[in-house]
């Protein structure tokens, strides 16, 4: 099964973890904690799920650029999870990466209490983490993926939701509101028929979320939005079992090509930026006109 994205650090403390994913223990390190970045509650904290690899990677790159402390959460790639927290650090920001499998109660605790600690208040929430299957039709989709495509895209950004509006109404050092941008996809009303239309169900739900809770929190000084990426360039489409999907799907799209993970990190940071400010609701759809 595919997972969207990942992260890792460079070595630290490992400490066990009742619930985490696979071996049973979340691997946790601070990158850039004696570099150029000074902890304070100045500094801006975001949490991005699904961070190791391909979009999440991106965008934790691009917030670091952006004055963003970054707590990466990952599910199973230790390596791309280190390059990751490397390159936050090479942008001058601070990276704490912990091993979450998201779907699960505890281990969003875990992860948010993690940022917390190692890192102050948490600001921004970017769900990025998600999962497709292989790609086919519904009719011979197994009952095991679908569940889990359910679990991790919309269960998880449920948990992520929840746990987060708790940190940011209860107040840190610049009092209550944040900002969360959930990473949805242009499969949410595109449907994608004959590829996975249990993902796009997903999706379609992530949107929904993002406009009710918009709708919610807006009295408490939350902004919540969506990007829906279209066909991006990334290693995700290799692992559903067609890496050549990008190139031969891109002639069905208006641009002519697929994008690329920095330009839908882009969008994310223009969500979560002050310039968006009065944005909330929205689902920004980074589609190359598809």
């Amino acid at each position: 099964m595919t997972e969207n994205s990942e992260a890792g650090a460079a070595p630290a403390r490992t400490a066990g973890a009742p619930g985490a994913p696979e071996a049973a223990e979340v691997e946790r390190a601070v990158a850039g904690a004696d570099g150029g970045a000074a902890p304070g509650p100045l500094r801006r904290v975001a949490v991005v799920t699904g961070g190791g690899r391909g979009i999440g990677a991106a965008v934790c790159a691009r917030l670091a650029a952006d004055g963003h402390d970054i707590a990466l959460a990952y599910v199973n790639d230790a390596d791309a999870a280190a390059r990751t927290a490397r390159a936050v650090e090479g942008a001058g920001a601070r990276c704490v990466t912990v091993r979450v499998d998201v779907s699960r109660e505890g281990d969003v605790d875990l992860l948010f209490e993690t940022a917390a600690a190692e890192l102050g208040p948490v600001t921004a929430l970017v769900n990025n983490a998600g999962v497709t299957g292989p790609l086919g039709r519904l009719a011979d989709t197994s009952a095991e993926v679908l569940r889990r495509v359910v679990d991790v895209n919309l269960t998880g950004t449920l948990l992520c939701c929840r746990r987060a509006v708790r940190e940011m109404t209860a107040g840190g050092a610049g009092g209550p509101g944040g900002v969360i941008v959930n990473v949805s996809s242009a499969a949410a009303t595109l449907g994608s028929p004959g590829e996975y239309v249990h993902y796009a169900a997903t999706k379609a739900a992530v949107d929904a979320l993002t406009v009710g809770l918009s709708k919610e929190l807006g009295p408490e000084g939350i902004r919540v939005n969506a990007v829906a990426p279209g066909l991006v360039d990334t290693d995700m489409h290799a692992a559903m079992g067609d890496p050549d999907r990008p190139a031969r799907m891109a002639p069905a799209i208006p641009l002519r090509r697929a994008g690329e993970p920095e330009e839908i990190a882009a969008a994310v940071a223009w969500l979560l930026s002050p310039e968006a400010s009065y944005v909330s609701g929205t689902v920004l759809r980074a589609a190359g006109g598809r």
